[in-house]
């Protein structure tokens, strides 16, 4: 029996969007390289020729996940700036610190920033996009926080640490090494 109700199409922003959470997943568990544009595509529902068609390379769809996490990032520290208790620079950082270790605590986030980093060293467009990404974000923070350059320098510097501690489950082991580099990071 045909339903009385019309048929909702996708809209190709509606794709756009569904390609884009899907790649996030795929690029996050086998970073740029290892990633085909068919696996994204079938795991969208959709064929890898609209795929093309929203995304005209691999490299394209790429820098558009990237930009994501970017915006995805940046939209924490907004919040944290927002609701740090405090105006000065020590706790307006310290506030978007502790927002960017919850994100990170997500891991297909923080896989598409060490994928980002790593496919950056030889792929100019994810450099671009890696470049400009941190460029948005460093302004941002150092507006934000008012923060001096050592400051916000020793922030990004912390994040990068972070990205190291979660990836090798630092917290896990119970070494003088380990306590050297977690001492004062919180983890989620």
């Amino acid at each position: 029996m045909p339903s009385n109700q019309p048929r909702h199409l996708s809209t190709a922003e509606e794709r756009r969007e569904t390609v884009l959470r899907t790649a996030i997943s795929a690029f996050a568990a086998r970073g740029y390289w290892g990633t085909a544009t068919t696996e994204v595509a079938k795991a969208a529902g959709i064929s890898q020729a609209y795929v093309y068609r929203l995304f005209p390379s691999k490299e394209l769809l790429f820098v558009a996940v990237v930009e994501r996490c970017f915006v995805q990032v940046r939209a924490a520290l907004e919040r944290a700036a927002a609701k740090a208790t405090g105006s000065s620079p020590e706790v307006v950082l310290r506030a978007m610190g502790d927002a960017y270790a919850q994100l990170i605590s997500d891991n297909d986030l923080m896989l598409i920033q060490l994928h980002a980093q790593a496919a950056a060293v030889s792929e100019s467009a994810v450099r671009d996009a890696v470049r400009q990404g941190y460029a948005r974000l460093v302004e941002y923070v150092r507006g934000a926080s008012g923060g001096d350059e050592q400051q916000v320098q020793e922030f990004f510097a912390r994040g990068m640490l972070c990205h190291l501690l979660v990836s090798i489950e630092a917290d896990e082991v119970k070494a003088p090494w380990t306590r050297t580099l977690t001492a004062g990071i919180t983890h989620y």
